[in-house]
């Protein structure tokens, strides 16, 4: 029984590990532009080969998005999954919607349900632990 239980632990590990990897590929093949709150995030999605990506810097929001609006189609919102990660990124999803662009959601609810990450910023280590 117990070694049962193990083997599937291991197989949804081993699962997860591969859509994470996809995840990442998509996001990289497509170049699709990836909001982060900080540099941290930024570095950490680079080092993972993803380099369409902007921070949120000292900029309003509402000209943040303008900017990304006026030059996006659509986008992928990373902020944490922290309190102040979860009020960013509901601000800014609707005001991108507002503004007609399509915010991509998969990889963030994949991370959500699948991972214990709650910062971005740890998306290298974490996949490296794996």
């Amino acid at each position: 029984m117990k070694n049962n239980i193990k083997d599937s632990i291991m197989a949804n590990s081993m699962r997860d590990i591969e859509e994470f990897k996809k995840h990442i590929d998509k996001i990289k093949s497509s170049n699709i532009l990836v909001i982060v709150e900080g540099k941290k995030d930024r570095n950490a999605l680079e080092s993972l080969g993803i380099s369409n990506v902007v921070e949120l810097s000292k900029k309003p929001l509402f000209q943040i998005v303008e900017e990304i609006a006026g030059s996006n189609k659509e986008c992928i919102i990373l902020t944490d999954l922290d309190k102040k990660g979860k009020e960013l990124y509901g601000k800014l999803n609707s005001n991108l919607q507002r503004h007609g662009v399509k915010v991509n959601n998969k990889f963030r609810e994949f991370l959500f349900r699948n991972t214990k990450l709650r910062q971005v910023e740890g998306l290298g280590s974490y996949l490296e632990a794996l």
